[in-house]
């Protein structure tokens, strides 16, 4: 049995477009933010975080949890949880390039398989009116850099250089060899 560790519900459109069976289960234990490590590191470590404490209740169940960040200047940019915070980030992001991280870890049977998956970004120029008009449809808030590639914000998205699904919360090509990896998906 494969559980997602996870509330998101782009995750899990993602596991269900792609046919996985599982079930959700998030710990609710809080999360605590690592410093000083670079955002690949920041956000294996999340993901682990995520994992582990269903994991331990279901040692023999397939353990999924995932942490996506967009990496900005030197900068982490999670997600905005104000209207002002969004338009903050908006208005850094618009005409540059940046990186989105997302750390996946799978843990079964005591073994714990931790990745991540980096893809690059650009927006585009964007004016203040365009950002307070998308800030005020409420999708950049609860989403990491204060943006939804698959909605209302793809508009503003010139290039993708990587994974696609990354950029949504979940790199499905990764995952999907980590599953194969922890044999709960089967290549015959």
């Amino acid at each position: 049995m494969i559980i997602l560790a996870s509330s998101s519900p782009r995750r899990r459109e993602l596991l269900s477009m792609i046919g996985l069976d599982y079930r959700i289960e998030v710990s609710g234990e809080e999360e605590i933010q690592p410093h000083g490590l670079p955002p690949e590191e920041f956000v294996k470590t999340l993901a682990l975080q995520k994992a582990q404490p269903v994991a331990e209740l279901h040692p023999h169940d397939c353990v999924v949890g995932a942490d996506t960040i967009v990496f900005l200047d030197g900068e982490i940019l999670g997600k905005p949880h104000t209207p002002e915070v969004a338009k903050a980030f908006l208005a850094r992001m618009q005409g540059k390039q940046h990186v989105v991280y997302t750390g996946v870890a799978v843990l079964k049977d005591g073994l714990a398989d931790v990745r991540h998956c980096e893809t690059r970004v650009t927006f585009s120029p964007m004016t203040e009116r365009e950002i307070d008009a998308y800030v005020a449809t409420g999708e950049p808030l609860d989403k990491a850099g204060a943006y939804g590639v698959q909605g209302p914000g793809g508009v503003f998205v010139e290039r993708v250089e990587g994974n696609y699904f990354n950029v949504i919360g979940l790199p499905l090509p990764m995952l999907y060899r980590m599953l194969i990896d922890a044999g709960e998906i089967g290549t015959d």
